[in-house]
């Protein structure tokens, strides 16, 4: 599968814009809304993950809320493939699983469909979010996918904070691929 070259990496960096001390002192924010804005670098994005995934032959693409639900949503347009959301609590208004996580100052809870996969059983499944940091999140995801029936194939994320290690918690459990890596 194709990579990025340098250059690549380099031209979607750019459209991240980088916001020292928020939402508190001391973190900087990759804010992707920029990237959304500009035309060229969502579609030269888009495309790249298209390319990547036209043939694994899936059945569907996970995305976790919110910022994933975006790019999971246009990749499943561009390759004719249904979208699952997973999503915060109550948010969901069938019968769900759920899966709690820690975060460093608590713990949260995600939820998934129960029939999320239309009974395919071992659906092959791309989970997709905006960035993976310490991997809580992440992992929660892949949990529930399990518990729904589904097998991940891989975990894409645009961004990975690489001092985090979550995707070395993720690689454990399934392929993980970061477009950029800070």
């Amino acid at each position: 599968m194709k990579e990025l070259t340098q250059q690549e990496q380099q031209f979607l960096q750019q459209s991240i814009r980088v916001v020292p001390n928020f939402p508190k002192e001391g973190i900087i924010f990759r804010d992707i809304t920029t990237l959304l804005n500009d035309k060229n670098a969502l579609s030269f994005l888009l495309n790249h993950l298209s390319e990547r995934y036209q043939n694994k032959e899936l059945d569907f693409i996970v995305g976790t809320e919110s910022r994933g639900f975006i790019f999971a949503a246009m990749l499943c347009a561009k390759l004719d493939l249904p979208f699952v959301p997973i999503r915060k609590p109550n948010k969901l208004p069938s019968s769900t699983f759920s899966c709690e996580y820690e975060l460093e100052y608590g713990i949260d809870k995600v939820e998934i469909h129960q029939d999320a996969f239309k009974n395919i059983l071992n659906a092959k499944i791309l989970l997709i979010d905006d960035l993976i940091a310490t991997g809580g999140t992440a992992l929660a995801s892949l949990e529930l996918i399990k518990k729904a029936g589904g097998q991940c194939i891989e975990s894409c994320f645009l961004i990975n904070l690489q001092d985090l290690g979550g995707v070395e918690k993720l690689q454990k459990h399934c392929s993980v691929y970061s477009v950029l890596n800070f």
